[in-house]
């Protein structure tokens, strides 16, 4: 007996001079694999009364009928098969070849499996109908049943389910990040595709290298961002333009992998525009990427945040749920997004925690930053102040820019948000009067849009930690909004704000305290822990902030407030360049242990402070603002009027 492989240079020559060809399946063949009328090398896997299991390859096996066996077999006994019928529920039958692995001389041929691979975008067509696909697993998530691994190729992502037992994992040896080659079924499932798995193996050397270099330039070209005109011409803003698609082509290239996305964002008016149309973006490009009808709202979450940097608190919070989501439900670690915050030394200590997990973080913000205390810890940092602008050009505005990068399809839907978002943050950039043009075109004077401002800071206040998508998304007008009830709402919640307004300062003007300082500018403070409704709307600093706007009606002069409460001051100044950013560091060094610490930029800030320093720091801030310069460019001139 000779048994050579194809190629081989053994003596194949029977003595009749006839060699017989026995196939053997590579690991990876299917059942596809398989023809009638032709010798396959098989493995005895299990033997029973009715005859015995053969394996022929990783996902081909069969039963060979005890009526057409002679002699004994054992376990691992090799022994050559031919096909004798694939029955009506796909299991295959086998009967001994014409060949005595024993006896007879033979030639073993190797088969390889032949892969016209089918991608993603075409599943659809294709269902019920076996397919190969070759991609990147991104998450491997146990269920009771099967194992659900979702693979991205050049066109998307697809869940793959494999059954070993219930609850028990298939393919133990495959990991995330793992180049895979899956054979199977695509199925629709409640409404999305899902590929029954046949077959899943690794592919290593140069099918892995090939494959790899496939799906990173097809990954990379799909990344790139729209290229869109932005809605105003704005010189100030084409600065910070590159920047921008930067971060689209990240926030792109992180939902092609399969990476969730984290969004914190201030809980204020210009926080919620920067934040839901970004996530609006998102959701449309994870619900074209993945065919999982669930990515959209098990890859990106949206979360507001109270303090004007990231804290501890919900840095920790954001690191549990992520490892629990990685344990859970075999998900990546995400991406955090930090909008209209997240540009200060305060937020260092956050941001370091997330290092330890190489957690990417990306900063769009608006705030007076220090790129050399957070510089290093993001992946991507986007700030007017890092281009010679300011705190004019809000983070709404920017995010809506690069909401439009990743889907333009939200044109339309967007064109009020920017003048939303500056009337939140009461900008005076000298683009204001094109977004309230823009805003008008859409039916949104300045009345409306001083509702909608004033709907959303007091809609959230009551959701606090809450994201509120869908009464955040009525109140915007966004995601096929009914507009009656948009309207309804805005105006209510608008006119409940204003009472809740007009009843704080009914019990607090009487008490704020005045004063000339040596510069002309007018100081008031008040005792907001005191003098101020406490856990109600609205809250200290916006308290401060509608003490400020009236007081600067009143006066028509360069105004600083101060509201203040045992351990922090809330700072709003118009006309007057404050630089807050620089006062807080300055505080820091002259009074120890204050434990000041605070942020904003030139005209709105806050500060804390330990408790028994507080006249100290409030002290020596009165003296550092009455040496503030006064600058016209500053002033609001009046605000736009309830």
């Amino acid at each position: 007996m000779t048994r050579d492989s194809a190629g081989g240079s053994g003596d194949s020559d029977s003595e009749d001079g006839d060699v017989s060809v026995v196939y053997d399946l590579a690991p990876d063949c299917t059942a596809s694999d398989v023809q009638p009328d032709r010798p396959y090398l098989a493995s005895i896997n299990g033997i029973v009364e009715y005859g015995v299991f053969v394996d022929l390859s990783e996902n081909v096996s069969g039963l060979v009928h005890e009526s057409v066996l002679e002699g004994t077999f054992s376990v691992g006994q090799e022994l050559a098969v031919e096909l004798e019928e694939v029955r009506d529920n796909g299991d295959m039958a086998f009967q001994p070849a014409d060949v005595d692995l024993e006896e007879d001389d033979y030639t073993v041929e190797p088969v390889d499996h032949d892969y016209p691979l089918t991608g993603t975008d075409r599943l659809e067509a294709n269902v019920g109908e076996q397919v190969h696909l070759e991609g990147e697993i991104v998450q491997i998530k146990q269920t009771g049943g099967p194992t659900i691994f979702h693979i991205a190729d050049e066109y998307g992502v697809v869940p793959c389910a494999a059954f070993e037992e219930a609850g028990v994992r298939a393919y133990p040896s495959v990991e995330v990040g793992d180049i895979v080659r899956v054979t199977g079924t695509p199925e629709t499932r409640e409404e999305s595709v899902q590929i029954e798995v046949d077959g899943l193996s690794n592919l290593d050397g140069e099918d892995a290298t090939q494959a790899r270099e496939r799906l990173e330039a097809a990954l990379e070209e799909r990344a790139q961002p729209h290229d869109v005109d932005p809605l105003i011409d704005w010189p100030a803003f084409e600065k910070l333009r590159p920047n921008l698609m930067e971060v689209a082509t990240l926030l792109r290239r992180t939902v092609l992998e399969g990476r969730p996305i984290r969004v914190r964002h201030h809980a204020d008016g210009d926080g919620m525009c920067a934040a839901v149309p970004l996530q609006l973006a998102l959701e449309n490009f994870i619900a074209e990427v993945h065919q999982d009808e669930n990515a959209p709202q098990h890859l990106i979450k949206r979360l507001p945040a109270k303090a004007p940097f990231y804290e501890m608190e919900d840095a920790t919070r954001d690191l549990n749920f992520a490892l629990e989501d990685r344990e859970r439900h075999g998900q990546q670690l995400p991406l955090v997004l930090m909008l209209d915050n997240g540009s200060t030394a305060e937020d260092v200590p956050a941001y370091e925690t997330l290092a330890h997990y190489d957690i990417p973080i990306v900063a769009i913000d608006h705030h007076h930053p220090d790129p050399d205390a957070v510089g290093s810890l993001l992946d991507a940092h986007v700030n007017p102040y890092l281009h010679d602008e300011d705190y004019r050009i809000t983070t709404g505005m920017l995010c809506v820019e690069l909401a439009r990068m990743i889907d333009p399809d939200l044109t339309d839907d967007l064109r009020h948000v920017p003048a939303v978002a500056g009337v939140s943050d009461r900008s005076k950039a000298d683009a204001m009067d094109q977004y309230l043009e823009l805003a008008a075109e859409n039916d949104y004077d300045e009345d409306r849009l001083r509702d909608v401002s004033e709907a959303l800071d007091y809609a959230a206040f009551w959701l606090r930690y809450n994201s509120g998508d869908h009464l955040i998304q009525d109140v915007l007008e966004l995601s096929d909004a009914d507009e009656d009830r948009h309207r309804r709402l805005v105006t209510f919640l608008a006119d409940r704000s204003r009472r809740d307004v007009d009843r704080q300062l009914d019990a607090a003007m009487n008490h704020v305290e005045h004063e000339r300082l040596d510069s002309g500018v007018h100081l008031y403070r008040i005792d907001v822990e005191n003098h101020a409704h406490r856990f109600t709307y609205p809250a200290p600093g916006k308290t401060t902030g509608e003490i400020h706007d009236r007081k600067i009606q009143e006066t028509g002069d360069p105004v600083i407030t101060v509201g203040y409460g045992p351990d922090f001051a809330v700072l709003r100044s118009d006309g007057v360049r404050l630089d807050i950013p620089r006062m807080v560091s300055e505080l820091e060094a002259e009074i120890p242990g204050g434990g000041v610490s605070g942020g904003g930029h030139l005209v709105v800030g806050s500060i804390k402070f330990v408790k028994g320093k507080r006249q100290e720091v409030i002290d020596a801030l009165v003296e550092k603002m009455a040496a503030a310069d006064i600058d016209e460019a500053l002033s609001s001139a009046a605000p736009l009027e309830n």
